[in-house]
């Protein structure tokens, strides 16, 4: 087993698992109604409801029935008179009131000024909140059990990748201080962040029956502050590793001659790479990309209502015609303050579980899965052999570097 070979096959694994949470998530009622639902004759009541929508509503079906219920909100201006029957109630009667909050068409007049300040039903939010306690939770968790899982047995199966060579006992500095100093600060706050997250999203179905509602709450308030002020230290963190080392993971065609060989997977030995091989360059963007994205969806929830994301990215998509072609019907385009900030939160929480999975593989062949290689971020010096071994092509450069250094220039004759 070569360097970075796990990388590869968990960035694969990540890629799947982030598509089968999409399509769960596109599948949802928000997309499309119900496949198996047939259409209702509402000839009889001019278009309103009627008893069969009544009784799939009561059955937990989904029902269409809902134009002619936004529209039906009261009338003041057909009141009966205060001498006929039943004319105090204005043209308006309680459930034309309800109806009017939750279609978002009643007069509703407030002292608060903001986007969501006027809308007292959330409509939309019944669907959000099944699809994060059912297969967010569901497949989230399956993705991080099953990657432990995998990990464990693969180091049982395969043991520690050893240093083929003989050690020298000569050392290489390979990263410098403030290299480590930004991956440690990017390492520790996600960490932190993806501990209290999954306080945040797995609380309630698992640490309140353990621990009670009381205790629960006491956790969740700490973990709520902690997430939200050390995502400030995972931004910076992500910003400064990208300065340092995006020079260094730009593609180019050693890369090709690496994958080609899969790192070492098909035929055995080391393919030449220089200071990132293929496969820790996949892994530097998949944190650059899934880091970032995480980073916009989280500034969305840090200051709600003030950056919405969704509605335009989906007007987008639907121009090119894409989530037709793949089945999802037409994305929504207009949406309440309350569902953009929901859409937030879940793609937040399902590109999390993706970065997730992909930093436990790669804490795995940093620490225990390959010997010498946390030396790296440990000390900075790693073992000359290893870096042979691993990374060949730095090791030259450092090396011409060293020999072409000023003190170390031959003198002429």
């Amino acid at each position: 087993m070569r360097d970075a070979r796990n990388p590869l096959c968990f960035l694969f694994v990540a890629v799947l698992a982030l598509t089968t949470l999409l399509t769960a998530g596109f599948s949802s009622p928000t997309f499309a109604q119900e496949a198996a639902e047939t259409e209702i004759d509402r000839s009889a009541t001019g278009g309103a409801t009627t008893l069969e929508d009544i009784m799939r509503r009561q059955q937990g079906l989904q029902t269409n029935d809902n134009a002619s219920r936004a529209s039906n909100v009261g009338d003041p201006s057909a009141a009966a008179g205060l001498s006929e029957q039943l004319g105090t109630l204005g043209g308006a009667s309680d459930p034309d009131l309800w109806r009017g909050m939750r279609f978002n068409a009643a007069d509703v007049t407030t002292q608060v000024r903001g986007p969501a300040s006027e809308v007292l039903i959330q409509d939309r939010g019944m669907w959000w909140l099944q699809f994060r306690e059912g297969p967010l939770l569901t497949y989230g968790g399956y993705l991080l059990l099953g990657t432990l899982g995998f990990l464990l047995l693969f180091f049982l199966v395969r043991g520690r990748v050893r240093i083929d060579g003989e050690k020298t006992g000569r050392r290489i500095e390979r990263f410098k201080n403030f290299e480590r100093f930004g991956h440690w600060l990017l390492a520790g706050s996600f960490i932190l962040l993806g501990i209290t997250g999954l306080v945040s999203l797995m609380g309630r179905k698992f640490l309140i029956p353990a621990f009670g509602h009381d205790a629960f709450a006491w956790i969740a308030g700490y973990s709520k502050w902690v997430h939200n002020n050390v995502s400030w230290a995972f931004m910076i963190a992500l910003v400064m590793i990208f300065v340092m080392w995006v020079v260094h993971n730009l593609p180019d065609k050693t890369d090709i001659k690496w994958l080609a060989k899969g790192g070492g997977l098909f035929g055995g030995g080391h393919p030449p790479a220089k200071k990132f091989n293929a496969g820790q360059k996949l892994i530097f963007w998949s944190v650059i990309v899934l880091g970032a994205s995480i980073s916009v969806s989280g500034l969305s929830l840090l200051f709600p209502f003030e950056l919405p994301l969704f509605a335009k990215t989906f007007a987008v998509l639907n121009s090119t015609g894409l989530p037709e072609m793949l089945g999802f019907g037409v994305l929504p385009e207009t949406m309440t303050p309350h569902e953009e900030m929901q859409y937030a939160q879940l793609w937040h929480a399902i590109v999390s579980f993706v970065l997730m999975a992909i930093i436990l593989a790669h804490i795995y062949i940093g620490s225990v899965g390959m010997e010498g290689a946390y030396d790296a971020m440990g000390s900075g010096m790693v073992e000359e052999q290893w870096a042979k071994e691993h990374h060949s092509l730095w090791v030259e450069e450092v090396q011409k570097r060293e020999r072409d250094a000023p003190g170390n220039a031959t003198p002429a004759e």
